[in-house]
Protein backbone atom coordinates (compact mmCIF):
# COMPACT_ATOMS: atom_id res chain seq x y z
CA UNK A 1 0.00 0.00 0.00
CA UNK A 2 1.34 3.43 -0.89
CA UNK A 3 2.56 5.31 2.15
CA UNK A 4 1.76 8.98 2.64
CA UNK A 5 4.97 10.93 2.43
CA UNK A 6 5.90 12.88 5.49
CA UNK A 7 7.76 15.31 3.35
CA UNK A 8 11.49 14.77 2.32
CA UNK A 9 38.21 8.29 -8.76
CA UNK A 10 39.81 11.15 -7.08
CA UNK A 11 41.22 11.80 -10.61
CA UNK A 12 38.28 12.34 -12.89
CA UNK A 13 38.04 10.40 -16.12
CA UNK A 14 37.58 13.53 -18.24
CA UNK A 15 36.83 11.60 -21.42
CA UNK A 16 33.74 10.25 -19.68
CA UNK A 17 32.56 13.20 -17.62
CA UNK A 18 33.70 16.30 -19.59
CA UNK A 19 30.42 16.91 -21.38
CA UNK A 20 28.44 16.13 -18.26
CA UNK A 21 30.58 18.45 -16.15
CA UNK A 22 30.15 21.42 -18.50
CA UNK A 23 26.42 21.08 -18.07
CA UNK A 24 26.83 20.94 -14.33
CA UNK A 25 28.13 24.51 -14.35
CA UNK A 26 24.48 25.46 -14.82
CA UNK A 27 22.83 22.40 -13.36
CA UNK A 28 24.51 22.31 -9.98
CA UNK A 29 22.80 25.47 -8.77
CA UNK A 30 20.20 22.94 -7.57
CA UNK A 31 18.07 24.56 -4.92
CA UNK A 32 19.46 28.05 -4.64
CA UNK A 33 17.54 29.55 -7.52
CA UNK A 34 13.91 30.20 -6.67
CA UNK A 35 13.53 26.97 -4.74
CA UNK A 36 10.97 28.55 -2.45
CA UNK A 37 8.69 29.63 -5.29
CA UNK A 38 5.26 28.07 -5.86
CA UNK A 39 6.71 25.98 -8.71
CA UNK A 40 8.64 24.00 -6.15
CA UNK A 41 5.71 21.64 -5.65
CA UNK A 42 7.39 18.63 -4.07
CA UNK A 43 9.63 20.82 -1.95
CA UNK A 44 6.69 22.69 -0.50
CA UNK A 45 5.08 19.38 0.35
CA UNK A 46 8.19 17.81 1.83
CA UNK A 47 7.29 17.54 5.47
CA UNK A 48 8.68 14.06 5.93
CA UNK A 49 11.35 15.38 8.25
CA UNK A 50 8.60 16.14 10.81
CA UNK A 51 8.26 13.10 13.02
CA UNK A 52 5.02 14.47 14.46
CA UNK A 53 3.40 15.17 11.06
CA UNK A 54 1.67 11.81 11.16
CA UNK A 55 2.15 9.40 14.01
CA UNK A 56 1.35 5.88 13.01
CA UNK A 57 2.39 2.54 14.38
CA UNK A 58 4.16 0.35 11.89
CA UNK A 59 6.44 -2.65 11.96
CA UNK A 60 8.04 -1.57 8.72
CA UNK A 61 11.65 -0.41 8.64
CA UNK A 62 12.37 3.17 7.53
CA UNK A 63 14.52 4.35 4.64
CA UNK A 64 15.17 8.08 5.06
CA UNK A 65 16.54 10.29 2.28
CA UNK A 66 18.18 13.42 3.68
CA UNK A 67 19.20 16.07 1.17
CA UNK A 68 18.43 19.19 -0.83
CA UNK A 69 16.22 19.91 -3.86
CA UNK A 70 17.34 16.75 -5.64
CA UNK A 71 15.85 14.68 -2.85
CA UNK A 72 12.86 17.00 -2.36
CA UNK A 73 11.92 16.65 -6.04
CA UNK A 74 12.04 20.31 -7.01
CA UNK A 75 9.36 21.44 -9.47
CA UNK A 76 7.51 18.12 -9.46
CA UNK A 77 4.58 16.49 -7.77
CA UNK A 78 5.50 14.58 -4.64
CA UNK A 79 4.87 11.19 -6.23
CA UNK A 80 7.34 12.00 -9.03
CA UNK A 81 10.35 12.44 -6.73
CA UNK A 82 12.90 9.65 -6.62
CA UNK A 83 12.16 8.76 -2.96
CA UNK A 84 8.51 8.22 -3.94
CA UNK A 85 9.51 6.15 -6.96
CA UNK A 86 11.74 4.03 -4.75
CA UNK A 87 8.88 3.45 -2.34
CA UNK A 88 6.74 2.35 -5.28
CA UNK A 89 9.40 -0.23 -6.13
CA UNK A 90 9.66 -1.36 -2.52
CA UNK A 91 5.88 -1.78 -2.34
CA UNK A 92 5.81 -3.71 -5.61
CA UNK A 93 8.39 -6.13 -4.22
CA UNK A 94 6.48 -6.54 -0.99
CA UNK A 95 9.43 -5.47 1.13
CA UNK A 96 8.80 -4.40 4.76
CA UNK A 97 10.08 -0.85 4.34
CA UNK A 98 8.59 2.62 4.17
CA UNK A 99 10.29 5.70 2.74
CA UNK A 100 10.67 9.15 4.28
CA UNK A 101 11.58 12.10 2.09
CA UNK A 102 13.51 14.55 4.27
CA UNK A 103 14.76 16.68 1.40
CA UNK A 104 14.79 20.46 1.77
CA UNK A 105 15.43 22.75 -1.19
CA UNK A 106 18.36 25.09 -0.76
CA UNK A 107 19.88 22.97 2.01
CA UNK A 108 23.61 23.17 2.73
CA UNK A 109 25.62 20.81 4.90
CA UNK A 110 25.50 23.45 7.64
CA UNK A 111 21.70 23.59 7.50
CA UNK A 112 21.57 19.83 7.40
CA UNK A 113 23.68 19.59 10.53
CA UNK A 114 21.38 22.01 12.36
CA UNK A 115 18.21 20.00 11.71
CA UNK A 116 19.57 16.45 11.94
CA UNK A 117 18.76 16.01 15.63
CA UNK A 118 15.13 16.92 14.96
CA UNK A 119 14.89 14.60 11.95
CA UNK A 120 16.42 11.70 13.87
CA UNK A 121 13.67 11.83 16.49
CA UNK A 122 11.92 9.32 14.28
CA UNK A 123 12.94 5.73 13.67
CA UNK A 124 15.51 5.32 10.88
CA UNK A 125 16.95 2.02 9.63
CA UNK A 126 18.63 3.16 6.41
CA UNK A 127 19.88 6.73 6.06
CA UNK A 128 20.86 8.24 2.68
CA UNK A 129 22.83 11.50 2.92
CA UNK A 130 22.72 13.75 -0.18
CA UNK A 131 24.23 17.15 0.58
CA UNK A 132 27.16 19.34 -0.48
CA UNK A 133 26.29 20.75 -3.90
CA UNK A 134 24.94 24.00 -2.46
CA UNK A 135 28.09 24.38 -0.36
CA UNK A 136 30.08 24.28 -3.59
CA UNK A 137 27.78 26.78 -5.29
CA UNK A 138 28.12 29.23 -2.41
CA UNK A 139 31.87 28.85 -2.24
CA UNK A 140 31.94 27.46 1.29
CA UNK A 141 35.32 26.10 2.46
CA UNK A 142 35.83 22.45 1.61
CA UNK A 143 36.90 21.65 5.14
CA UNK A 144 33.62 23.06 6.42
CA UNK A 145 31.69 20.79 4.07
CA UNK A 146 33.76 17.80 5.16
CA UNK A 147 33.28 18.62 8.84
CA UNK A 148 29.52 19.09 8.53
CA UNK A 149 29.00 15.86 6.62
CA UNK A 150 31.15 13.99 9.13
CA UNK A 151 29.17 15.39 12.05
CA UNK A 152 25.84 14.53 10.43
CA UNK A 153 27.03 10.94 10.04
CA UNK A 154 28.23 10.87 13.65
CA UNK A 155 24.90 12.14 14.94
CA UNK A 156 22.99 9.52 12.96
CA UNK A 157 25.25 6.80 14.40
CA UNK A 158 24.82 8.14 17.91
CA UNK A 159 21.05 8.33 17.65
CA UNK A 160 20.70 4.94 15.99
CA UNK A 161 23.86 2.78 16.07
CA UNK A 162 22.18 0.10 13.99
CA UNK A 163 21.20 2.40 11.13
CA UNK A 164 22.84 1.69 7.79
CA UNK A 165 24.28 4.87 6.26
CA UNK A 166 24.89 5.68 2.59
CA UNK A 167 26.69 8.82 1.38
CA UNK A 168 25.81 10.16 -2.06
CA UNK A 169 28.71 11.48 -4.12
CA UNK A 170 28.48 14.93 -5.65
CA UNK A 171 30.87 16.15 -8.36
CA UNK A 172 32.15 19.68 -8.91
CA UNK A 173 32.16 21.09 -12.48
CA UNK A 174 35.54 21.54 -14.21
CA UNK A 175 35.31 25.34 -14.19
CA UNK A 176 36.02 25.16 -10.46
CA UNK A 177 39.55 24.05 -11.26
CA UNK A 178 41.10 20.60 -11.35
CA UNK A 179 42.42 20.79 -7.79
CA UNK A 180 39.08 21.88 -6.38
CA UNK A 181 37.28 19.11 -8.28
CA UNK A 182 39.72 16.54 -6.95
CA UNK A 183 39.51 17.80 -3.38
CA UNK A 184 35.70 18.03 -3.47
CA UNK A 185 35.27 14.45 -4.65
CA UNK A 186 37.83 13.30 -2.09
CA UNK A 187 35.47 14.40 0.71
CA UNK A 188 32.93 11.76 -0.28
CA UNK A 189 35.53 9.08 -0.94
CA UNK A 190 37.18 9.66 2.44
CA UNK A 191 33.96 9.77 4.47
CA UNK A 192 32.78 6.57 2.78
CA UNK A 193 36.04 4.71 3.40
CA UNK A 194 34.90 3.19 6.74
CA UNK A 195 33.32 -0.20 6.16
CA UNK A 196 30.07 0.95 7.75
CA UNK A 197 29.44 3.81 5.29
CA UNK A 198 28.12 2.87 1.86
CA UNK A 199 29.40 4.97 -1.06
CA UNK A 200 26.75 6.00 -3.60
CA UNK A 201 28.27 6.99 -6.98
CA UNK A 202 27.17 10.28 -8.55
CA UNK A 203 23.39 10.07 -8.37
CA UNK A 204 22.92 12.42 -11.35
CA UNK A 205 24.88 10.15 -13.67
CA UNK A 206 22.97 9.89 -16.94
CA UNK A 207 20.77 12.88 -16.11
CA UNK A 208 22.96 15.98 -15.90
CA UNK A 209 23.49 17.45 -19.33
CA UNK A 210 20.54 15.67 -20.95
CA UNK A 211 17.85 18.25 -21.72
CA UNK A 212 15.32 15.46 -22.21
CA UNK A 213 15.70 14.54 -18.53
CA UNK A 214 15.69 18.06 -17.11
CA UNK A 215 13.07 20.64 -16.28
CA UNK A 216 12.91 23.78 -18.41
CA UNK A 217 15.33 25.46 -16.02
CA UNK A 218 17.98 23.08 -17.31
CA UNK A 219 19.03 22.31 -13.75
CA UNK A 220 16.69 19.90 -12.04
CA UNK A 221 15.59 16.42 -13.17
CA UNK A 222 12.14 16.23 -14.67
CA UNK A 223 9.86 13.26 -14.03
CA UNK A 224 11.81 11.07 -16.47
CA UNK A 225 15.08 12.23 -14.95
CA UNK A 226 13.85 11.28 -11.49
CA UNK A 227 13.29 7.75 -12.78
CA UNK A 228 16.98 7.56 -13.75
CA UNK A 229 18.05 8.95 -10.37
CA UNK A 230 15.87 6.38 -8.62
CA UNK A 231 17.54 3.62 -10.63
CA UNK A 232 20.97 4.95 -9.64
CA UNK A 233 20.00 5.00 -5.97
CA UNK A 234 18.39 1.58 -6.09
CA UNK A 235 21.70 -0.04 -7.10
CA UNK A 236 22.97 0.82 -3.62
CA UNK A 237 19.74 0.49 -1.67
CA UNK A 238 19.06 -3.06 -2.81
CA UNK A 239 22.32 -4.11 -1.14
CA UNK A 240 21.20 -2.62 2.18
CA UNK A 241 17.69 -4.04 2.50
Amino acid sequence: MKQNKKSIPIIIQWNRYYGLMLSLVFFITLACSSDNTPSNKASNKTIASKPEAKKEKTDKKVVLFYGDSLTAGYGLEEEQSFPSLIEDKIDSLGLPYTVVNAGLSGETTSGGLKRIDWVMKQKVDIFFLELGANDMLRGLPLEETRKNLSEIISKVKTKNPNAKIALCEMIAPPNMGEQYVTDFIKIYKDLSSPSDIEFVPFLLDGVAGDKNLLLQDGKHPNAAGQVVVAENIWKTLEKLI
